[in-house]
């Protein structure tokens, strides 16, 4: 949101000459200003509904600025505030900020300083209305649930969950710890002709091994000590809709032939019988490993892999979708208000900024955990940068979209240089014409590069 908007500003001030300046100033920039010399005459102008910020002294006559600020936000709790501070009443100005306020300007201020705050605090407030617009449009399109953003990638990964899902085909989730992969397998069975059927869950690394196999495919009485009663497995009670295996790449080998033959024949043994039960489940299953590198390691079968992939689904991780973090911040601050009985507070501009360029290494468990906290936390009506955990706080440098951790004894650079022509050739297929664009210099010194740290 900007000037070029027509941004609507309340201006509040009983300091006429103060007033009539900073209504000049604004204007100029091309706001359009309301202007008004009480509290009692800002709660009339804010009943119009269709103003963007408000700019009032915390010092006047009758209604003060704390007071028209918590009047304020009653009826329009969303309402963006700068407020306006005489010089040394810095502690009056952090208390209106704990009530909302995005920004304080201290007199005598200049030209410069409120046209800067006037634009931060629009911009946020544009970031909000858009994050609630995307959000809504995303959540629209189909039945995703929980799964909250508009990132590209995102939105790339949900148009081919849209195409994946009006089939039976077994797909294979591949994401990092904490990205979502069950929301997105949620996500297919809820699009999917099975919709209305059971949607099972089984966490193939949370489960003991000698308890697997019943686990899977049931059991009948007497099969083993303590089977004290026949028993579905989590085939069975999937009849008719889809069944999640989790963390397939837990799975003990011993079981995987097992799986293999349920996945070819649509037949299952239950533990103790000798018939064979049919079975209608379509398979779903999510790793946060490498398969591949794991049946090098002859560690999981590669007619199984083949099987489970016949669509692979790459969920990113948080870092690959800056974007989506704001939304989803908010969205877990509503969340977790909710279910503590809070009121949700408000965040500063310094808050998303910090949330925005750290790399989240546990993805969005991390920031749904991180954003409770903060919420159970609050002392105030908002929150900052400064409440954010100290493992949070604690900035790394950064070049581009490549983030950098220095140990405390140093580093050495060639290794540093090694990792970034890999890197390069990685993001770039292994083009190494690419590659050398990719990092700025010729093909020439890339070769030669390559070269030198034998990655020829």
């Amino acid at each position: 949101m900007s000037a070029n908007t027509r941004s609507n500003i309340l201006l509040v001030d009983d300091d006429d000459n103060l007033r009539r300046v900073v209504e000049y100033q604004l204007t100029q920039e091309g706001y359009a200003v309301t202007s008004v010399a009480s509290g009692q005459d800002a709660l009339a102008a804010l009943k119009s509904g269709s103003l963007h910020l408000m700019i009032t002294d915390i010092l006047m006559q009758g209604m003060d600025g704390m007071q028209l600020l918590r009047r304020a936000r009653i009826a329009h709790p969303d309402l963006a505030a700068i407020v306006i501070t005489a010089h040394g009443e810095v502690d009056r100005a952090v208390e209106a900020m704990q009530l909302g306020a995005l920004d304080f300007l201290e007199k005598p201020f200049s030209r410069e300083r409120i046209l800067v705050a006037v634009d931060k605090a629009l911009q946020l407030v544009g970031l909000r209305d858009e994050n609630r617009r995307l959000r809504a449009m995303v959540q629209s399109e189909a039945n995703f649930g929980n799964i909250t953003g508009s990132s590209p990638a995102l939105r790339a990964l949900l148009a081919d969950v849209k195409l994946a899902a009006d089939s039976d085909a077994t797909v294979l989730i591949q994401g990092e710890s904490g990205t979502g992969k069950e929301l997105i397998a949620k996500a297919l069975h809820l699009n999917s002709p099975r919709r209305e059927g059971p949607f099972i869950v089984v966490n193939c690394g949370a489960i003991p091994e000698n308890l697997m196999e019943s686990e899977l495919f049931g059991h009948s009485r007497g099969a083993f000590t303590g089977a004290v009663a026949d028993r579905k497995g989590k085939f069975e009670l999937a009849q008719g809709g889809t069944l999640f295996l989790d963390e397939i790449g837990e799975l003990p080998m011993p079981l995987q032939p097992k799986l293999l033959r349920v996945l070819q024949e649509g037949e299952i043994e239950k533990l103790g019988e000798s018939g064979l039960i049919p079975v209608d489940a379509r398979i779903i299953s999510a790793t946060h490993l490498d398969l591949e590198s794991r049946i090098k390691e002859a560690s999981f079968r590669e007619d199984l892999w083949y099987r489970l992939n016949v669509i692979l689904l790459r969920v990113p991780p948080l870092r690959e979708r800056p974007e989506d973090i704001s939304v989803l911040a908010e969205h877990f601050l509503v969340k977790h208000a909710r279910h503590h009985g809070r009121t949700v507070p408000q965040m500063e501009g310094d808050l998303l900024e910090r949330l925005e360029s750290y790399d989240w290494p546990g993805n969005i468990r991390e920031l749904e955990n991180t954003m409770e906290r903060l919420v159970v936390l609050c002392r105030g009506e908002s929150i900052r940068a400064a409440d954010l955990p100290q493992s949070l706080l604690r900035q790394r440098p950064r070049y581009g979209g490549v983030r950098i951790e220095l140990p405390a004894n140093g580093i050495v650079l060639e290794e540093l240089e090694r990792d970034l022509l890999e890197e390069a050739l990685r993001r770039c297929q292994r083009n190494r014409s690419a590659a050398a664009r990719f990092l700025g210099i010729s093909r020439q010194t890339f070769l030669y590069r390559l070269k030198k740290f034998d990655l020829e």
